[in-house]
């Protein structure tokens, strides 16, 4: 029987978020009132005077654990118009995985080619054509506290790029980003380094790729590779981004 690992965070209204999911949590005394009408019955003729507990969520598409879509990047990618989150082959979303352990790399740290290359080496594993990478930070283990968006390393364009070339269609990563953290983007930028604003991201236009944001439990894979991931997004029409419960799924 096959083991299988959550590597997402759950769609809650705990923490501190920039952008936190509205909930409206509708409780099975609470609907007989809302669906009397519709269902032709009066609300105190339901049995026990209770109905189906349901909700209703409003929740940004790069909210919780989600795949961002070569769209999220820019309007085209290389010369052709952009895939959004419906428009991303499956095939890309269920493959063989493999953990690239970099937790003990501070915040801001920039991961680079040869960081990605030594690490392969230590756990003696080559990459091959649409492996999805995971980028293992920690940083999920503060998901819920002040800053958790700015606490993490993240990947430079250099280091997104030879995954690419090395047949990489999707990779993911345990922070709020999977760039370096917005602070230090932005601190750089205004003292004259530019380019490396938003650097991965903006290399969507000229390469195709996606990536997952806000995974969580990579550490909780017990080897760094010989198991398969599963990131099937949610299918929004002309979305940017669908959200995602990612797994690592380990045969026996």
């Amino acid at each position: 029987m096959a083991k299988i690992i959550d590597l997402s965070v759950a769609v809650s209204l705990k923490g501190n978020l920039q952008v936190k999911p509205q909930i409206n949590y509708r409780r099975h005394e609470d609907t007989p009132k809302l669906y009397s009408e519709s269902i032709g019955i009066k609300a105190e003729e339901f049995p026990e005077g209770k109905y189906c507990a349901s909700e209703i969520v409003t929740l940004g598409t790069h909210n919780t654990t989600h795949l961002d879509a070569p769209y999220h990047f820019y309007p085209t990618s290389e010369g052709k118009p952009a895939k959004t989150i419906d428009q991303i082959p499956l095939e890309w979303c269920y493959a063989d995985g493999v953990v690239l352990d970099f937790h003990q790399k501070k915040k801001g740290y920039g991961i680079t080619p040869k960081d990605l290359k030594e690490s392969l080496a230590r756990i003696k594993y080559t990459l091959k054509p649409f492996d999805i990478v995971l980028i293992r930070t920690d940083t999920h283990k503060h998901y819920d506290e002040p800053g958790y968006e700015y606490m993490h390393p993240g990947m430079t364009r250099e280091a997104t790029i030879w995954l690419i070339d090395r047949g990489i269609k999707v990779m993911g990563i345990d922070a709020w980003g999977w760039d370096r953290p917005f602070d230090d983007m932005v601190a750089e930028f205004k003292a004259g380094n530019k380019k490396q604003f938003w650097e991965s991201h903006y290399l969507g236009k000229e390469r195709e790729y996606c990536h997952v944001e806000r995974l969580a439990n990579l550490d909780k894979i017990p080897r760094p590779y010989g198991f398969r991931v599963s990131v099937f997004p949610i299918k929004i029409e002309g979305a940017s981004a669908g959200w995602v419960r990612a797994v690592a799924i380990l045969e026996d």
